[in-house]
């Protein structure tokens, strides 16, 4: 294990959230607080609780979902993308480090720029509405587990992108009107029978009903499945990034 030259791309990539601290930090808080503002108040008022919880607080574990796959998606897949885009990636893929180390490196960073912002969403929270978390052990399983899976998915698609466009293809068209439709600011039992069938469908319900349960202990779907999709997930993910790197897949010429 090369852990110096997975420090310096971990590093590098950190550096770069502090270069972009208005994009990165501040952006997604304002945003979040708006969410809270129409959402907690607007619609608060006239739907007090969900499955016992207060609706102000029912929505934060699904805006925090919102925020991480977002941000996890975007941090990773820029990350590869950008060196990929200046020709840097070669000097990379030549160095004596493995493709591990480097998808390590990438998407280690990219994850903890997630985390750091879905706490710092958590205490935005708190402004607005009490919070409790039943469960800290699985809240953060899920948060960590969560964050590591999607910025998978985002290095994947930083290397499937050949141009900034396709960059924000699916981020865009996929996964936010998936977030939406997946119960972040509703439970599915507010649905038509039909609409709910349809909705467990939907991978991101089942990342947002366990985490939800790790707060108030109510889901919509069990949480060994929530944890089980997650998994899943996280498995394709890795299996895809080593096909890429096994083939060169828009890696090499």
């Amino acid at each position: 294990m090369n852990l110096q030259a997975v420090k310096s791309i971990y590093l590098f990539e950190m550096a770069r959230m502090k270069r972009t601290i208005l994009q990165s930090v501040v952006s997604p808080v304002l945003s979040t607080s708006l969410y809270f503002i129409v959402f907690g108040a607007a619609i608060g008022s006239r739907i007090e609780e969900v499955n016992g919880v207060q609706y102000g607080a029912f929505i934060v574990p699904g805006l925090m979902m919102l925020t991480l796959l977002q941000n996890s998606i975007s941090n990773a897949s820029f990350g590869i993308y950008f060196p990929k885009f200046t020709g840097t990636i070669y000097e990379t893929l030549s160095a004596p480090i493995s493709f591990f180390e480097i998808v390590l490196g990438y998407v280690g960073a990219a994850a903890t720029k997630s985390l750091i912002l879905g706490v710092i969403i958590l205490a935005t929270a708190h402004l607005f509405v009490d919070i409790r978390i039943a469960h800290p052990f699985w809240m953060v399983f899920f948060l960590v587990l969560t964050a590591v899976t999607f910025s998978l998915f985002g290095f994947i698609i930083g290397i499937w992108a050949d141009n900034f466009e396709k960059l924000q293809l699916i981020p865009l068209l996929v996964v936010t009107p998936l977030v939406f439709l997946g119960g972040s600011f509703y439970s599915i039992d507010m649905l038509p029978e039909f609409w709910q069938n349809v909705t467990l469908a939907n991978p991101v319900l089942y990342l947002i009903s366990g985490f939800r349960w790790s707060f108030y202990e109510t889901s919509d779907v069990s949480v060994a499945v929530s944890i089980a999709m997650i998994c899943i997930f996280l498995a394709l993910c890795m299996t895809i990034v080593w096909w890429m790197f096994k083939t060169g897949y828009r890696l090499k010429a």
